[in-house]
């Protein structure tokens, strides 16, 4: 049974930068399409980045293209997401998340897995 732990939040200013990494325990990292989403309390999870298995197709939501980087490393079975030019609405709850389709996806509902999350805040 795969197992997620994300780390790496905290509180920032805006125009900060931060490194969110997500381990994975109990199967590899790269049997899986790795995804971080976000959420604030009472809204659905937003897609934030996703990562093929062999780390050869990446994708971004909008709100972040240009300002965040999804990487992984394979033998420290680790995702990472460096997140540079934070802005007050990057503020959130990230989490990581595995899906096992053969598919990227960037709804919540095709992931079998997910971390218990990371706090980012942005603010003065």
């Amino acid at each position: 049974q795969v197992q997620l732990v994300e780390s790496g939040g905290a509180l920032v200013q805006p125009g900060g930068s931060l490194r969110l990494s997500c381990v994975v325990s109990g199967r590899a990292v790269s049997d899986y399409r790795m995804s971080w989403f976000r959420q604030d309390p009472g809204a659905e999870r937003e897609f934030v980045a996703g990562i093929s298995r062999d780390g050869q197709y990446i994708d971004y939501g909008d709100p972040v293209k240009g300002r965040f980087t999804i990487s992984k490393n394979n033998a420290e079975n680790t995702v990472y997401l460096q997140m540079n030019g934070l802005k007050p609405e990057d503020t959130a709850l990230y989490k990581c998340a595995a899906n096992s389709k053969s598919y990227h996806s960037t709804y919540p509902k095709d992931y079998i897995a997910w971390g218990q999350g990371t706090q980012v805040t942005v603010s003065l």
